[in-house]
């Protein structure tokens, strides 16, 4: 078990139209957009930031995914300090390792990777240091981690033991079943459940917050997104609705209580 909890960090949507998605999450979570200046034949990219700070990057499909036919989707980043260790441990627990390590000039080092029950995510170990942590209900910030897996226990004990996550509470969701909250760093950060059978393979998805959730919801829509759950409230005093945006990538959305 790592000597801290390791967690995600950074955010990324492989999109089939990069300045499509520019806009919509310009407007609908409120993020500013920079181009990155990379190494020289790099793919373009675009990061999104909450004031001056980086939170996710944006990249058009390469050409060995479109080829895949595998739709847009965002991908997270787990912090390591040693990629090639934690890709090596990650394959000997019974994950996937889909990208061996590898660089980014003046990025860092990375690696995609899935768990054993098939969720992808990704490593990486950044240039430089560390960013302080800032409140999980910042607005533009990511607030919440929630997976979808064939067997929720399992891809407990795989995190924890990986990457020293550990249990909070319990939730009976009747007929769906257990949704079991997990912690990093002290506080609740996420939460995994069994599938339902309309989410064809284990996944990651990520909450980002907004001041309200109705207006938030109004944006999704009025620029070509759609809403397939929500808005409702939640456990815990918060509000969540859960979105396709217009060229198909999953993402939810969530506010406090107001």
């Amino acid at each position: 078990m790592p000597n801290s909890p390791m967690s995600f960090f950074w955010y990324e949507l492989m999109t089939t139209d990069l300045d499509a998605a520019e806009a919509f999450y310009t407007d609908v979570v409120g993020w500013k957009a920079q181009p990155f200046d990379g190494a020289p034949g790099m793919p373009r990219y675009i990061v999104m930031n909450v004031g001056e700070r980086g939170v996710a990057g944006l990249m058009t499909q390469p050409d060995e995914v479109r080829k895949m036919a595998m739709p847009p989707a965002w991908a997270g980043y787990i912090h390591t300090r040693d990629v090639d260790a934690s890709t090596k441990s990650l394959k000997e627990a019974g994950g996937t390792v889909h990208r061996e390590p590898d660089d980014i000039p003046g990025v860092g080092r990375f690696a995609v990777v899935a768990d054993p029950q098939g969720a992808v995510f990704n490593f990486l170990q950044p240039i430089g240091p560390d960013q302080p942590p800032v409140p999980a209900t910042t607005p533009g910030h990511i607030g919440w981690h929630e997976l979808y897996t064939t067997d929720w226990r399992a891809a407990f004990d795989f995190y924890a033991g990986q990457f020293g996550w550990t249990k909070g509470d319990a939730m009976d969701m009747g007929p769906m079943g257990t949704y079991q909250l997990f912690v990093a760093g002290g506080e609740p950060v996420g939460g995994m459940m069994n599938k339902p059978e309309q989410v064809p393979v284990p996944v990651w998805q990520f909450y980002f917050n907004v001041p309200a959730i109705d207006a938030a919801a109004k944006r999704v829509t009025d620029n070509g997104g759609k809403i397939l759950m929500g808005p409702m409230e939640v456990p815990g005093g918060g509000w969540i609705v859960m979105c396709t945006d217009p060229q198909g990538a999953h993402f939810a959305l969530t506010a406090p209580v107001r």
